[in-house]
């Protein structure tokens, strides 16, 4: 990682000053502050972060959504609580899925009975398909 600046003074002058924890050390000429390189974290593809947003709003939960996408469900509870994303409030429905590659897909469109009485939603899930359910509960 390229260094620009010291984070104490700003200033752009600096020198190597050794190795700590197996990370480049510098030390600032002007303020003689020693400082190492950030350590870069495990990044998630966008990709994955707005699939699990999107797959929370339709209602599956932090642990449904860990297993369908492998992501860990308190990365998906902190991304929910950094994006400041809340889930709509309905008791009345409750969602169902099914992960299908396209030939069953087809085939789940054919039935007529499949698509009365219920919303339903595809999405794409690397190369297969995710269909998500809403049924009224049955009283």
């Amino acid at each position: 990682m390229k260094i620009d600046l010291c984070p104490n003074c700003g200033s752009d002058n600096y020198v190597k000053s050794g190795i700590v924890n197996n990370r480049q050390r510098f030390r600032c000429k002007s303020c003689n502050y020693n400082f190492t390189v950030n350590k870069l974290g495990k990044k998630i593809d966008d990709y994955y972060v707005n699939k699990a947003l999107q797959l929370y709003l339709e209602g599956l939960t932090y642990r449904e959504i860990e297993r369908i996408l492998g992501i860990s469900h308190v990365s998906i509870l902190n991304w929910v609580k950094k994006y400041n994303i809340k889930r709509p409030y309905n008791s009345k429905y409750h969602p169902t899925y099914k992960i299908l590659n396209a030939k069953e897909l087809a085939n789940y469109f054919s039935n007529a009975q499949n698509l009365s009485g219920a919303g339903t939603l595809v999405t794409e899930l690397g190369d297969k398909f995710m269909l998500i359910k809403w049924e009224r509960f049955r009283d």
